[in-house]
């Protein structure tokens, strides 16, 4: 039986990881798809210009649960600044198949929802530059 998306979504669909709400989280985002009804909330704890946790909630389809899990595993521990340079095409070829086009805001709206929230987040106290 072919999988619709791939394996890589199926596995992060079924098993998302970091899918909870963070206790203190420095910044949060929720992204909002309105052709389809997406929503996800990104969550980060920064320190010292680290992301020293990352988790979402969504009430999404399994391509924006798959890549909000993918997303929140690949910048839990990294630094701010390599978060921020992440593209909406290094997270569509993280989850590894092709989408189609309608599907497209499905995969991306996580990695849009986590640049917003670095966007918001306050400036970093402690951190190298602030010496």
């Amino acid at each position: 039986m072919a999988l619709p998306y791939g394996a890589t979504v199926l596995e992060h669909f079924r098993r998302p990881r970091n899918q909870r709400a963070l206790e203190r989280p420095t910044v949060t985002h929720e992204g909002f798809n309105p052709l389809c009804g997406d929503r996800v909330r990104i969550e980060l704890e920064i320190e010292d210009s680290t992301i020293r946790a990352a988790a979402f909630t969504a009430n999404a389809c399994a391509i924006c649960t798959a890549s909000a899990s993918l997303l929140t595993e690949r910048v839990s521990g990294v630094s701010v600044s390599s978060a921020s340079a992440l593209t909406d095409q290094d997270v569509l070829d993280a989850l590894g198949t092709k989408l189609p086009a309608a599907r497209l805001l499905c995969a991306i709206l996580p990695v849009r929802a986590l640049r917003d929230a670095l966007a918001s987040a306050p400036a970093r106290r402690g951190s190298a530059a602030d010496a």
